[in-house]
């Protein structure tokens, strides 16, 4: 009897703690729809994975310059070696990255070589229509044979990549070697020197003939002084220019004009000078062959009148003698008169002495020109020009036909004005 009490009990018991559970199952709150599609987008979002592991992304890398090994000088070469060169060019064409100096892009100079697996490129340094602009700023306007600048790579249409070789640690860019510009200095100043010592010493610029006197020289010649400053100029900056920019092809038409301006300048001046002078030369020649024949007819003429004194005093013989006299004066007056003209042929043609050079060139015999002046001075601005081209740009100028035409004219008015000109 107690037993069944104890199990009647159990049942109880139990039938109510399922009773409980199921109530407290029954009052717990429903999801919201919105907690329901977070949820459902959040499963879908997430892609199953399969037991394979989870891939995440990586940043790319950039190539970094560590160390550059040659000379920086223009047709040179050098080798760049680049940290992560390779890792970078797996997804990045390499034959495309070009140097960098001073930040800017040396476009088209783009590797000779590529050297993937120790991160080296090697370059040629050169000029070409690309990077000319580039180039002359770089190397333009020299105060120096070299000057630092900063050095990297890149892709001539992005940016540079980060470099040991910043402003804080630059490497040095040649600008003219130091061997080939000792050579080139030293032919032209020996050039100069040996132009300023034949000035000095003989009639290289000078007015062609004798020296007027022992110890001294010919005035110096404005057309041929002219010729000489242009061939120096010319000659100088070209070869600075190929110095610096290993370019030969750089003469102007514009200079070809000009230097044919100031050649036929001076082949002018040559003829109208030697015109002159083979006029003078010819009057002498006829003056001269006139004075011995009125010497002759003088002589003649007085034998003749000595010859009739002694002969007769009668009328007819002293017709003649009046007619011998009247002859012999006139013989004797054309005679003054040829010496006269013989002696002012003579003063023209006798060689003077040089007073100096702007003396020399901006005067004639009757003083101070304003046709030489002009010439000479639109000779010096068109200098000062031509200087400033090369020293700057790296470049002969390329003067314009109206600056062409205003030295012609100069030069024309100049050769204009030799013919009434007195030497």
């Amino acid at each position: 009897m107690h037993r069944l009490k104890l199990v009647l009990l159990a049942v109880l018991l139990f039938i109510s703690a399922n009773l409980v559970l199921a109530q407290g199952t029954s009052q717990q709150p429903a999801p919201s729809p919105a907690a329901t599609a977070a949820t459902q987008a959040a499963a879908n979002a997430t892609p199953p994975n399969n037991g394979e592991p989870t891939v995440t992304s990586v940043k790319a890398v950039k190539p970094r310059v560590i160390h550059m090994t040659g000379s920086l000088e223009l047709d040179d070469i050098i080798e760049v070696d680049l940290e992560n060169l390779e890792k970078w060019a797996e997804t990045n064409d390499a034959s495309k990255l070009v140097p960098y100096i001073n930040g800017r892009a040396i476009k088209g100079n783009y590797p000779e070589e590529i050297h993937l697996e120790r991160g080296r490129l090697i370059y040629h340094l050169e000029i070409t229509p690309d990077n000319k602009g580039v180039w002359t700023d770089l190397l333009g306007a020299p105060t120096a044979i070299r000057h630092p600048v900063t050095l990297s790579v890149g892709l001539e249409n992005g940016s540079a990549f980060d470099s040991i070789h910043a402003r804080d640690n630059p490497v040095i860019l040649t600008v003219i070697s130091p061997v080939y510009g000792l050579v080139a200095l030293l032919v032209i100043v020996v050039t100069f020197a040996l132009l300023l010592w034949l000035a000095r010493k003989t009639n290289i610029i000078r007015e062609p003939g004798p020296p007027p006197a022992p110890g001294k020289r010919r005035p110096f010649n404005l057309g041929r002084a002219q010729m000489a400053f242009w061939f120096f100029l010319i000659y100088s900056s070209y070869m600075a220019i190929w110095l610096i920019t290993d370019a030969l092809d750089t003469i102007t038409p514009s200079l070809l004009a000009l230097m044919g301006i100031s050649a036929g300048t001076a082949l002018g001046e040559a003829l109208i000078d030697n015109g002159k002078d083979t006029t003078r030369i010819n009057q002498i020649q006829d003056l001269t062959a006139e004075r011995q024949a009125v010497e002759q007819s003088i002589s003649q003429s007085q034998g003749d009148l000595e010859a009739n004194v002694v002969a007769s005093a009668t009328v007819a013989d002293q017709s003649n003698r009046d007619v011998l006299n009247r002859q012999l004066t006139e013989s004797r007056t054309r005679l003054g008169q040829i010496s006269q003209q013989l002696r002012t042929l003579d003063a023209q043609q006798a060689p003077t002495a040089s007073a100096g050079f702007l003396r020399d060139i901006l005067s004639d015999a009757s003083g101070y020109s304003f046709h030489r002046f002009q010439i000479f001075a639109w000779t010096i601005v068109l200098g000062i020009i031509f200087v400033s081209s090369v020293y700057n740009n790296l470049s002969m100028p390329d003067f314009s036909t109206t600056l062409l035409g205003l030295m012609g004219l100069s030069a024309g008015t100049y050769i204009g004005f030799k013919f009434p000109e007195q030497k």
